[in-house]
């Protein structure tokens, strides 16, 4: 019975090990730049402006090579409609992805990601009292590389496409158009492993 017990116990050690070195986390902060690829139906003209903001993500390694990524940035943005300013949205759009890294243990750590967005858009200030849904879903969409300066400390590079979209409604509720912003997110910046 005791050599069983300790047979489990340094199993468990072990497992433990394996889970601590696959329970790494990674804390990257970045500037990025937030280029729409914005388009409006069934009324037509509606652009967003191109941003640049600070980003802040965490990710945990579920294995040596899966890793979940949330993602963290807030900006706001012009609208306008065929070229003319008529206000302003904020959005707070956290993103989820899932993570392939094809080379976990290498200098150069390239990976790929696919995921799910949500938006929050806050303070539209926009003519004639329009407003806008509060609340988008969409896919995401990414791929990166980790460059390693030190075993803890890294480089990176990454390009996102999210896609976030909205209604654009009267102040008493009644539809006008549909608003796709559907940014492509490049962002530079560095990470900490721990």
């Amino acid at each position: 019975m005791k050599k069983r017990l300790l047979i489990l116990i340094g199993a468990l050690c072990l497992a433990t090990n394996a889970l601590a070195e696959q329970g790494d986390w990674l804390v990257r902060g970045r500037v990025i730049r937030l280029i729409p690829d914005a388009g409006s139906s069934p009324l037509t003209g509606l652009d967003v402006s191109d941003e640049t903001t600070l980003e802040l993500d965490f990710s945990y390694f579920v294995t040596r090579n899966l890793a979940l990524e949330l993602i963290l940035a807030t900006k706001r943005h012009d609208v306008s409609l065929n070229g003319a300013n008529i206000g302003t949205v904020k959005h707070l759009p956290p993103t989820l992805t899932l993570q392939y890294h094809f080379t976990p243990e290498a200098k150069w750590r390239p990976y790929v990601g696919v995921g799910v967005n949500y938006t929050r858009f806050t303070d539209p200030d926009l003519a004639g009292g329009l407003t806008v849904d509060r609340n988008s879903w969409g896919a995401a969409l990414q791929a990166g590389i980790d460059i390693e300066v030190t075993k803890r400390f890294f480089v990176n590079l990454d390009v996102k496409k999210v896609f976030i979209d909205t209604k654009v409604k009267t102040a008493a509720g009644a539809f006008v158009t549909k608003l796709d912003i559907d940014p492509v997110i490049v962002g530079v910046g560095v990470g900490w492993k721990f």
